[in-house]
């Protein structure tokens, strides 16, 4: 019997290139100036109104492919029967039909190889109802991939192809000049010795911070490479000229336009994460990425966890490496750090201003006073969560404050998406949660946050479909799959150190997350977690265990902890340590405790994941004594809390959302913010309007219920749709993305009297835009295809565009459809010869141009 896997290799090109050839379009007139990627369905002959080739043609070339194929089997040689060899042919003329559906476009199609593009063909025909053996799928395979490998030749022969891979090269081109010239200002003259401590410095940055840990992957944790796990967020600032909308910008771009800010987001929301992308871009020597303010720089990263100690005093700069466990930091020259600071070639990335307690703050904010008066021109970036610390915390330093948006549609998707690959799952697994995502705003809910995310793709592929729907729920369910199930599924049958039991490992790590949240810390230190271990062995019926066993098992096993530094343990999340202390709290029956902490911010979730453990009465005193407080954060948390409470005294319930009616409606659009956290659907009921309020506190209004997110939220923004106050008008138009796009823009964006500014972030948005009859104010955030917006923009509507796009703006003549076009803003530097193509009469903005030239 011939070797099957042979037999797609002998068809000869000279077969194989005419046939390919057949399923796509000859270019046309003019192809070669088309400048950007052309997705490969619109390039195929069997689809379209002006098509060439029939669907039944596709299969006459499938069964052209095979018959060339078995021709080059010698006699009895043949690897199928005749009937197979037809169910070859059927199996791969659908595959090759997907030519048609893909979304895949031409350079990124070159880019994945012969191997992955075939494997994203057969992704959408499940071969089962073809009946293949093992010969026909071998057969099958073979000939898909001899049909991808011409198919990837044929696309980078296309004019199109070439004429655009000479512009990318020449833009890359013009980049690395651009970068070199930067390098070339911001590089100082440099000894020997500091230039090769940086180099090997740099090294460290990369393998330090160049992986993500990713939960749930291996009925665990995983570490994935930075530079494809890395999911772009957004962060929001107020908009320019618009008092009541936000203005979302990339948040590895923050520091593009501001040399120092202050980033706030919710835990697990990806600041960390964030810092590290920017720490090891700012390292590498890749000088390509378009970010010119971080070339030629050098980051320090400093976690505030690390760098305050107990009865110390914050480092200096030649101490920051040795005060972070940098194991180069013995190595650095002396005065290196000043030296690159007095270059402004710092990238100093303080990570965690609530991880620290409240009463070394103020230090904290004087240490970074001191260090940005001293080296002035260095990019800062400090994060916290949005309660630790006052609005305006570090305004008076020069800092520009923005938050970090929860996750939208299109990054859920994007992040689902990507797990799944890297899990290795089938893309119909994640295809099923990404639609029960959107079905359920419970699980929306969790989901717009990447650490709750990654969660849930674990438990879903665990229990195979089956998901918590509250937060209390998917943490015990994450303990389990993490404690319980990790190396009995792995089959590990002799783990390092002691073998405990599920309950055993709750138990103790239930204790060493009480003992550092009753402490204000983030970390201990070695023995501080030996003696916790140590005092909890007799009770745990485990004396003739010793406490460096069980503390390695739970350190290696546990896959809750880690060391940091030699000699340092911290959990791998500060969401493990607050759910697990939580649960602690209650048994201890330490309610007055938690509640005596409800004005510290680190606290906050503690207090609320011990109120979903607490049973009824326990819940109903902790609610009274926390709407008893002089505060309003605690009537806040109370508020919080009742959605946490599985069972709630109807008095007490009555009492709390009495004190919550006190803070609505909200004061100012921070404070909406906090209510509708702390109320979600509960504040509903309260919120005043449409009539009988003016106009600020209409927006207000509107903003809250924005902020709740949920679908009796839309529900309630119904009632304000035809509000005739502007500043209504521009929330409700700058907010679609927080709800389902095609229901917001059915119930909300078709009834507005006046077409504000709307934000569009992929082609699903454009097309429900083109539904509505169009938009007249667009904001383009994101890659974008220039046919995606001469298709869906309605040219008779278009009056106003913002393009906030990613890549370098290198054609605008398009625009010329658009003749009711007035304004134009790019959010990109743009050529002065792009900027001439710009019909007369639009007044164009660019970064480097202030009106058209």
């Amino acid at each position: 019997m011939v070797d099957v896997t042979a037999l797609g290799a002998r068809v000869a090109s000279s077969a194989v290139t005419p046939l390919v050839r057949r399923l796509f379009v000859r270019d046309g007139p003019g192809a070669g100036l088309v400048d950007r990627p052309v997705r490969i369905s619109a390039l195929v002959s069997f689809r379209g109104e002006k098509r060439t080739v029939t669907p039944k043609d596709v299969e006459k070339i499938a069964g052209e492919l095979v018959r060339r194929a078995l021709t080059t089997a010698g006699p009895g040689e043949e690897p199928v029967d005749a009937a197979e060899a037809a169910a070859v042919k059927d199996a791969l003329a659908r595959t090759l039909a997907r030519l048609g559906e893909i979304t895949v476009e031409d350079y990124e199609a070159v880019g994945l190889g012969p191997e992955r593009f075939a494997r994203e063909l057969s992704a959408g025909v499940p071969l089962a109802p073809y009946g293949l053996g093992e010969g026909g799928t071998l057969l099958y395979e073979r000939l898909l991939h001899t049909a991808s490998l011409h198919i990837l030749n044929f696309l980078t022969q296309r004019s199109t192809y070439v004429a655009r891979r000479q512009t990318v090269q020449t833009q890359q081109l013009a980049r690395l000049v651009q970068a070199v010239d930067v390098l070339l200002e911001r590089l100082p003259s440099r000894s020997a010795e500091d230039a090769g401590f940086e180099e090997r410095y740099a090294d460290h940055i990369a393998a330090r911070y160049g992986t993500l840990t990713i939960y749930g992957l291996d009925a665990g944790t995983r570490e994935w490479p930075l530079d494809t796990a890395y999911l772009s967020l957004e962060a929001t600032r107020p908009r320019a000229g618009r008092d009541v909308a936000s203005r979302a910008v990339a948040a590895e771009q923050v520091l593009a336009g501001h040399d120092q800010v202050f980033l706030r987001g919710v835990a697990g929301s990806g600041k960390t994460t964030l810092v590290q992308w920017l720490a090891v871009t700012a390292a590498s020597r890749v000088y390509d990425h378009g970010l010119t303010h971080l070339i030629g720089r050098v980051p320090f990263v400093l976690p505030m966890r690390r760098i305050v100690r107990p009865r110390a005093e914050l480092p200096f700069p030649g101490d920051f490496l040795r005060a972070v466990g940098c194991p180069v930091a013995g190595e650095q020259p002396p005065g290196w750090v000043e030296r690159v600071l007095r270059a402004r070639r710092g990238v100093l990335l303080v990570d965690g201003i609530d991880e620290i307690a409240q009463d070394r703050r103020a230090a904290a904010r004087r240490w970074l006073r001191e260090l940005v008066r001293a080296f002035p021109g260095n990019l800062w970036l400090v994060t916290s969560r949005p309660s630790a610390v006052p609005e305006e915390w570090l305004a008076a330093e020069g800092f520009d404050e923005v938050d970090l948006a929860a996750m939208g549609r299109e990054e859920i998707d994007t992040f689902v998406r990507r797990w799944h690959r890297a899990a290795g799952v089938d893309r119909a697994v994640g295809e099923s949660l990404t639609r029960s995502v959107r079905a359920t705003s419970e699980l929306r809910g969790l989901a717009t946050n990447p650490l709750m995310c990654g969660m849930l793709c674990a438990l879903h592929r665990d229990r195979r479909g089956f998901l918590p729907q509250d937060r209390r729920s998917l943490y015990e369910a994450a303990l389990t799959m993490l404690l319980e199930r990790r190396d009995r599924e792995r089959e590990l049958p002799d783990p390092d150190g002691a073998r405990l039991p599920y309950a055993v490992q709750v138990q103790l790590l239930q204790k060493l997350a009480w003992w550092l949240i009753r402490n204000g810390r983030v970390e201990l230190d070695r023995d501080e977690a030996l003696g916790i271990v140590s005092r909890s062995l007799p009770a745990l019926s485990l004396d003739d265990t010793g406490e460096e066993d069980v503390y390695r098992a739970l350190l290696l096993r546990s896959g809750l902890l880690r060391e940091p530094a030699e000699g340092r343990v911290e959990f791998l999340h500060r969401t493990f340590q607050d759910y697990l202390g939580a649960r602690l709290a209650v048994q201890e029956m330490d309610f007055d405790l938690l509640v005596n902490h409800a004005a510290a911010d680190q606290w906050e979730d503690v207090i609320l994941l011990a109120l979903a453990h607490a049973r009824p009465k326990e819940a109903a005193y902790m609610l009274r004594r926390l709407t008893g407080l002089a505060s309003p954060r605690g009537t806040l948390l109370a508020a919080a809390g009742l959605r946490y409470a599985a069972e709630v005294e109807p008095a007490v319930r009555k009492r709390v959302e009495q004190g919550l009616a006190e803070h609505v409606p909200p004061a100012d659009f921070r404070a909406a913010r906090e209510v509708a956290r702390a109320g979600g659907d509960l504040v509903l009921a309260l919120l005043p309007g449409p009539d009988g309020v003016d106009e600020r506190t209409a927006a207000v209004v509107v903003q809250t219920a924005v902020d709740v997110g949920s679908e009796a939220a839309l529900q309630f923004l119904t009632r304000f749709r035809d509000h005739p106050q502007r500043d209504v008008q521009v929330v409700l138009a700058d907010s679609w993305q927080h709800f389902d796009r095609d229901t917001y823009a059915r119930e909300i964006l078709a009834h507005l009297p006046q077409q504000w500014y709307v934000l569009v972030t992929s082609v699903d948005d454009l097309r429900a835009l083109h539904a509505l009859g169009g938009w007249k104010r667009v904001v383009v955030h994101g890659a974008y295809r220039v046919e995606d917006l001469t298709a869906l923009l309605v040219a008779e509507r278009l009056t106003h565009l913002e393009l906030d796009a990613p890549h370098p703006v290198d054609g605008l003549a398009w625009l010329r459809d658009f003749p009711r076009l007035e304004r134009l803003y790019v959010n990109a530097e743009v050529d002065v010869a792009v900027a001439r193509q710009v019909p007369e009469g639009v007044s164009l903005q660019t970064r480097n141009l202030s009106q058209r030239p």
